[in-house]
């Protein structure tokens, strides 16, 4: 498969295009005559992964938020999640691919787990409708919440979806509604819920399944009340750039810790998660697994009453 490149990636790309030139001219030639210029590009190209990505500015990161090959959900189901079983459909209407959820083991643990799914090749896009939710797929949210309460089971959401799906048989149906309920469910919880934003947080489509007792967040992931696009769309009439609308608007992981929207950032692989997927999964998987810990025990009330005053301290910070 060709490895997908972001602009600010050139120069990589460019380093790379030339070791693998020189890996078909060693592989004609007598072997290992390139070995050394080979082996100093490949130092030069880990060297460059590391200082872009040690600098990304919030239009960067947004574009590795979006990047193809990011870990999907059924990435992180298929690595992290054992005798997985997917229960579908919300008992009302359908059932809607743009979110996945079931019930498996997290390393020996029983849990009820969901996340957004966007596809990776065009049938599978078209599938999960891009990760664009409809009103069914948060319907079957609270059923899953709903379930994991019965049997006191701990919830883990991945988050990462532009936004709901905002076409007009989704109004219809509700959806504005359907992401009140469900937003609604997981913060009246009273078993733990982790959520992680692996990718995009996009608006009430990503609140909706990320109001965790735990939020957190990989370092080059995005949570914003709406597309930069859209904001530059609709409060600048498109007179500046998705650019400049994202380093306005203080999406980055580093921003939310900062206003307190997350509580932990995860670490990513040189590169990205892209870039190293396997890595990236396991790092989630470890701080999942450190943040379940820390809520071992605690009564429904106290998760519940923790939860709130979680989420009423967002934006407080320098308020009299």
């Amino acid at each position: 498969m060709a490895a997908h490149y972001l602009e600010f990636e050139r120069p990589i790309a460019d380093l790379e295009a030339k070791i693998e030139e020189l890996s078909r001219l060693s592989a004609k030639a007598n072997a290992g005559s390139f070995d050394e210029e080979i082996e100093a590009l490949r130092t030069r190209v880990q060297d460059l992964r590391r200082e872009a990505y040690e600098n990304l500015d919030a239009w960067q990161k947004t574009q590795v938020a979006r990047h193809p090959d990011r870990p999907h959900f059924i990435d992180y189901a298929a690595a992290l999640i054992d005798e997985f079983q997917e229960l579908r459909g919300d008992r009302k209407f359908a059932d809607d691919p743009a979110i996945l959820g079931g019930v498996g083991r997290f390393r020996g643990r029983a849990v009820v787990v969901m996340g957004n799914e966007k596809g990776r090749d065009t049938a599978s896009r078209v599938k999960h409708n891009f990760g664009y939710a409809r009103p069914e797929a948060y319907r079957k949210t609270v059923r899953l919440m709903e379930l994991a309460e019965r049997f006191s089971l701990p919830v883990l959401s991945f988050v990462d979806t532009p936004a709901a799906y905002p076409g007009i048989a989704s109004e219809e149906r509700g959806v504005a509604e359907a992401i009140a309920r469900s937003t609604e469910k997981a913060l009246m919880l009273g078993v733990p819920m982790v959520a992680v934003i692996t990718g995009e947080g996009g608006s009430g489509g990503a609140i909706a399944t990320a109001c965790g007792s735990r939020v957190l967040i990989m370092e080059h992931a995005i949570y914003s009340v709406i597309p930069p696009e859209g904001a530059n769309s609709i409060l600048w009439r498109g007179a500046r750039t998705a650019a400049e609308a994202a380093n306005a608007m203080k999406i980055t992981a580093q921003d939310l810790l900062q206003m307190k929207v997350v509580d932990r950032i995860i670490p990513e692989p040189p590169g990205g998660a892209h870039a190293d997927p396997d890595s990236a999964i396991a790092a989630v998987g470890d701080a999942v697994e450190q943040e379940l810990a820390s809520l071992d025990g605690l009564s429904p009330d106290e998760l519940r009453a923790r939860r709130a005053e979680r989420f009423y301290a967002i934006g407080r910070s320098g308020l009299q």
